[in-house]
């Protein structure tokens, strides 16, 4: 007489089918982000979280269009003196939206969950102000206010500084949470 035993099979997953199936995730959520509509406009009074951020309402926004230094990013002028420039550019924010309504049009949402938005205080651009006082590296949108700020060698050009995208790189702050920015698509 037989006795049947039962073996449970010890498969082991493969790395590459973990992988394709975190892609196919990303790319069901990606879809779903991009057919949602991003959302009413966000209004009301801003709080400065650094210099490409802001809070309106509890909702925390990116302002798109320019990359500002980090908040603990430093700076070196040309007398050799480091300064705290990202401290700096997140005041040079607050004054920007202090007192004024905040009026921003939604874009989407970045891998953190931020709203992606352009905002304006009033009748002017908040990237612009921002741009041109020298606060930020700037996309081809804020070319001119780029120049002016170079020119003028105001905030972080009045010295050295290190691209706020590869300071972020330096600091280990750009490793990729697939979690977090999938939740983030969801978190709307």
């Amino acid at each position: 007489m037989r006795t049947a035993t039962w073996h449970r099979s010890r498969r082991r997953r493969s790395p590459l089918g973990t992988v394709l199936t975190l892609v196919a995730i990303a790319l069901i959520a990606s879809l779903a982000a991009w057919l949602t509509p991003p959302g009413p406009a966000l209004t009301g009074q801003a709080v400065a979280v650094d210099g490409d951020t802001i809070k309106v309402s509890g909702v925390r926004i990116r302002l798109l269009g320019f990359d500002a230094v980090e908040l603990d990013q430093s700076c070196t002028r040309d007398s050799g003196e480091t300064w705290e420039c990202g401290r700096a550019a997140r005041a040079f924010v607050a004054k920007a939206v202090e007192g004024g309504d905040v009026s921003c049009s939604r874009e989407g949402r970045d891998r953190y969950g931020r709203v992606l938005a352009r905002c304006r205080v009033g009748d002017t651009d908040l990237g612009t102000r921002i741009v041109a006082a020298g606060w930020a590296v700037a996309d081809l949108e804020y070319a001119l206010p780029l120049a002016e700020a170079r020119i003028e060698r105001a905030g972080i050009w009045s010295g050295s500084f290190t691209d706020p995208a590869d300071w972020r790189r330096q600091k280990n702050d750009a490793e990729f949470d697939f979690l977090g920015w999938l939740l983030g698509l969801f978190n709307r």
